[in-house]
């Protein structure tokens, strides 16, 4: 039983050893050999971009110099940009320091200040004191250099970097907006080189926010309000408690769908260059059938049968209308936050469940029809479950 017990201890310590020695390498920045005319006596890879910054720092002057380098560029159609942060956490505020090629094939890096997600990167001073900034391309890699002064011993800074295309016309684009873009910053700890990242800020919170709230109310709670109406009303013993089910679960959906929808327009409005213009489209026109399926379906109800008929194919086309692309935004949006595989798995198999259920009640619905129109003991208001309602 002892030598059991020390066997297994022997092989634990051994999977712990080999796992640290892995992520210990794979973490592992070399900063003696980087750059052979600028030595630097710390380095870290930063958790996403796949980006390395290097560094120099005197706690008692405040002098700071760094090496802020991105792999993977193409020169002439992409921006990188690395600061810090002086007040706040993430872009807002950020003294940044920035590099990319003009159209004459030229290189450039220089300062500039953040007060907007609105930001083209324009060169300004910075808050705190440069004194030199450049900037080199080489390996598929652009690498900007900075000597700056911080105050005498501060020890953590709060720090940004990123990258993003180009215009022609030499200004920056809008960077991707995608999870690793939105989670490019953190903190930096100049003396132990302790790098820790940031969660997404309030971007990413408004982003998860408006996908829950959209994807349960186009997505989820309208469909399920649509299977009330047509085939709840089909038995006798459910009238009039479809009805109200159904204006509950259409109205809840909708007052969801509108929290959510008014967070997408201020998503927009931060992001003036949101590319996402399917999606957004898609949903604006969502909106207004939901908002017009509210009035016309639950305020304008005619009782003239003739008013009655066009009134229910109105009824019919818009309500399966906002459900179909509601559905579509809900698949276009995952695709956006790219949450993981698994929330788009989830999502299928509620809608893959909400099939079974359909299929489920129209067979009982049609052998509940056939049964009583047999026996001609059944008359239903409207229409059956195969026409609008």
């Amino acid at each position: 039983m002892v030598r059991i017990f020390f066997n297994k201890l022997l092989l634990l310590f051994l999977m712990v050893f080999f796992s640290n020695a892995i992520f210990l390498c794979k973490a592992q920045c070399s900063f003696n050999s980087e750059f052979p005319r600028k030595n630097f006596t710390a380095c870290s890879n930063l958790p996403v971009l796949n980006s390395t910054l290097y560094w120099n720092y005197n706690i008692s002057s405040g002098m700071v110099e760094i090496a802020f380098r991105q792999p993977g560029i193409d020169i002439f159609s992409t921006w990188i940009s690395w600061g810090i942060n002086p007040t706040s956490i993430g872009m807002i505020d950020a003294q940044v320091f920035v590099a990319h090629t003009r159209n004459d094939g030229n290189l450039i890096a220089y300062t500039s200040p953040i007060s907007s997600y609105r930001t083209s990167l324009k060169e300004g001073a910075l808050s705190f004191l440069v004194y030199d900034v450049s900037a080199m391309y080489e390996n598929n890699s652009i690498t900007i250099f900075a000597t700056f002064q911080l105050p005498r011993e501060t020890i953590m800074v709060d720090h940004v970097w990123q990258k993003g295309p180009m215009y022609r016309n030499n200004v920056p684009k809008i960077h991707s907006l995608l999870r690793h873009e939105l989670r490019s910053y953190g903190t930096l700890n100049f003396l132990s080189g302790n790098v820790k990242q940031g969660r997404g800020g309030k971007l990413i919170v408004l982003k998860s926010f408006h996908g829950i709230m959209c994807s349960i109310s186009w997505g989820i709670m309208l469909p399920v309000g649509v299977l009330i109406a047509r085939y709840l009303k089909v038995f006798k013993t459910t009238d009039p408690i479809w009805f109200k089910l159904h204006v509950a679960c259409q109205s809840s959906g909708y007052i969801i769908g509108l929290v959510g929808w008014a967070t997408g327009l201020n998503l927009g409005a931060q992001l003036s260059g949101l590319r996402y213009k399917t999606h957004g489209c898609i949903g604006i026109t969502l909106f207004c059938l939901a908002t017009i399926q509210v009035i016309v379906g639950h305020s304008i109800r005619p009782k003239e049968r003739k008013y009655r008929i066009i009134w229910s194919i109105f009824h019919f086309f818009v309500g399966y209308g906002t459900i179909t692309l509601g559905i579509v935004n809900v698949f276009i949006g995952i695709q956006i936050l790219e949450p993981g595989q698994r929330w788009k798995a989830t999502y299928i198999g509620i809608l893959v469940l909400l099939g079974c259920v359909t299929v489920l009640l129209e067979t009982l619905s049609t052998f509940y029809l056939y049964y009583h129109e047999k026996n001609d003991s059944y008359t239903m208001d409207g229409a059956t479950p195969f026409k609008p309602y």
